[in-house]
């Protein structure tokens, strides 16, 4: 059981759950075939599709410090790599 800090530190990081209304037939029964497709959940399903939308895709967000990097940053990466790039003759025989 959670004591009464533990429970505020748990409703202060615990997710909103959001209700949406109005959902038509056509909409719910896409989302159910293509959740079945990936093998997951209606939920997550959309949390997939609404962090997309919005662009809050945590990969992307990971993977941006790589599409950022200066002229710079790039010509450091690859002198780092040249030297893992040279191969030994003697070890190749």
């Amino acid at each position: 059981m959670l004591d009464s800090t533990n429970m505020n530190a748990y409703i202060q990081t615990v997710a909103k759950q959001l209700t949406v209304r109005g959902v038509t037939r056509e909409l719910a029964d896409a989302l159910e075939k293509l959740s079945e497709e990936r093998k997951e959940s209606v939920n997550a399903t959309v949390l997939h599709i609404l962090k997309h939308a919005l662009g809050i895709d945590e990969r992307r967000k990971r993977l941006e410090r790589y599409a950022t990097w200066t002229e710079e940053d790039a010509r450091e990466f690859e002198e780092a790599l040249s030297e893992q790039r040279v191969v030994d003759e003697e070890q190749w025989k």
